[in-house]
């Protein structure tokens, strides 16, 4: 087997958008950054995961486009059979072609759940949400009436963060 065999290439994308082109509807990918990434073709999908996360900057999905396909069918990667199948069908296409093809890859991020915790230190976060405050461990506002707090400044320490509706101010500790 010659070295061009022993190899994949994926022409992969990301950080853009799959758009209709005006013209004519057909869908497009628009913006973001393109590039080409070789890997040996015996490559699991958790080793290309990691390659494309280091080269991203994050990590993401993968999704293929079949080479006989539009933008409009893509094949999600989620297993090393999911993988060794869009190979198969693109050196299908190659062969008979007869020119090599790279795989086109679309990939996104992986969007975790945020997770809801107070920060740190009061300059950890600069919208830190008054609603999260225990009114009852800022020493003089123990039991919370009616409380509209609104944001009046920036959290940082000794500064006022909002108003209770009988007009006290409300302070970080």
């Amino acid at each position: 087997m010659s070295h061009s065999r022993q190899i994949v290439k994926f022409l992969y994308s990301y950080g853009g958008r799959i758009l209709p082109r005006r013209s004519d509807g057909t869908l497009r990918y628009i913006g973001g950054f393109t590039r080409v990434l070789s890997v040996d073709r015996s490559i699991s999908v958790a080793e290309l995961m990691v390659k494309f996360g280091e080269l991203c900057g994050s990590s993401m999905h993968l999704k293929c486009k079949l080479p006989t396909e539009d933008l409009d069918v893509l094949v999600s990667i989620t297993c090393d059979e999911d993988l060794a199948n869009v190979i198969e069908e693109y050196d299908r296409v190659s062969a008979m072609t007869n020119t090599e093809i790279k795989i086109k890859a679309l990939l996104s991020p992986i969007n975790l759940p945020k997770k809801k915790s107070r920060p740190s230190s009061p300059m950890s976060c600069f919208d830190f949400p008054a609603s999260n405050l225990k009114l009852g461990k800022l020493g003089r506002f123990n039991s919370p009436p009616s409380y509209a707090a609104r944001r009046l400044f920036s959290p940082v320490v000794g500064y006022p963060i909002g108003r209770r509706t009988d007009r006290e101010e409300l302070y970080y500790p």
